[in-house]
């Protein structure tokens, strides 16, 4: 059934989510302090056994010089410079293995699929430890860390999306000017993260992205990993302002305000992660040209395959 408000509405809504003083500010001096270590990037060739793609393990220095993994996947004996997709993954799930997710590279692109910190024990695999410390926590990733900005997890993690972009620009057999940033649900959120930290994207896909307005995310919806939230804040009835003016550093829609590439959103109308209202929330604000697709009858899951498709196509025309 449908989750939320009509979609007309949904084309008018304005989260309240308030936008920090120094959200600049802080996400400067942060990246600043990572960029003190050198990123320090290593690709060694992968044996797959495949013949159409070429396949790297990659590593490079994330938040404060952490090493972060990732896949790098070219078409066989590419030398570039190539139009190149980084993709984030969804919540619980890391890098998988070498020979998964071979479309992008199939297609002619280079693709750099980037590792989670601490996640891949849900799904996937995950190769990242994050070993950072962290006060009380409810089970999950949501709340590591909550009691500041500093500790929160998801500082470490887009900061380790950002240094993503700058490590997959250091490859020769990338083109630095035709970068796309991907991902869905958690992917989608770190997505916008970096759209809006990072210049000179040639694009953006955020599908039904996570991480999006929290005031309204965390009270609209029964399900996880949104739920993570709301448990721990039954719990610490008395942290929830504090909780919430530091979740402003990390909300979609703080970062949609301050990117300018192109973007391609997608919801769906039946979704209980990530409902609809919270994607528009991102989408409404985003600073950027943008389109969004609406499945009217699809959950969490959004287009699949339908929206590969469309990507492929849009991405055809993007670097035609």
């Amino acid at each position: 059934m449908f989750v939320d408000l009509p979609e007309s509405e949904l084309r008018q809504y304005r989260s309240s989510q308030a936008d920090p003083a120094d959200f600049d500010a802080f996400w400067r001096d942060t990246l600043a302090s990572s960029r003190r270590h050198a990123l320090g990037v290593a690709v060694e060739p992968v044996d797959t056994g495949l013949q159409t793609v070429d396949v790297f393990d990659m590593t490079f220095a994330g938040y404060e010089g952490q090493p972060v993994r990732a896949w790098l996947r070219v078409p066989h004996a590419a030398t570039g410079p190539l139009a190149t997709i980084v993709q984030f993954q969804g919540y619980g799930g890391g890098r998988a293995r070498a020979t998964e997710d071979l479309l992008w590279a199939s297609a002619g692109y280079a693709h750099l699929l980037v590792d989670t910190r601490g996640q891949g024990s849900t799904w996937g695999g995950g190769d990242t430890p994050d070993p950072e410390g962290s006060g009380p926590q409810g089970p999950g990733f949501m709340t590591r860390g909550i009691d500041s900005r500093e500790t929160y997890y998801y500082r470490r993690v887009f900061t380790d999306a950002v240094r993503a972009i700058e490590a997959a620009r250091s490859l020769e057999v990338v083109d630095s000017d035709r970068i796309v940033v991907l991902g869905g649900s958690q992917g989608g959120g770190i997505s916008l993260a970096v759209a809006g930290l990072v210049d000179g994207l040639a694009g953006v896909f955020p599908r039904v992205p996570f991480l999006c307005d929290f005031p309204r995310s965390t009270t609209i919806t029964d399900s996880d990993p949104y739920k993570e939230i709301g448990r721990f804040l039954a719990t610490h009835r008395h942290k929830a302002e504090a909780a919430h003016g530091v979740l402003a550093y990390f909300d979609g829609v703080n970062f949609a305000k301050r990117a300018s590439a192109r973007a391609w959103f997608t919801t769906a109308l039946m979704d209980p992660v990530c409902p609809p209202s919270t994607v528009f929330g991102a989408y409404n604000e985003y600073a950027g040209p943008k389109e969004i697709t609406v499945w009217p009858y699809n959950g969490h899951e959004g287009g699949g395959a339908y929206d590969d498709e469309a990507t492929l196509r849009i991405l055809a025309d993007l670097f035609a």
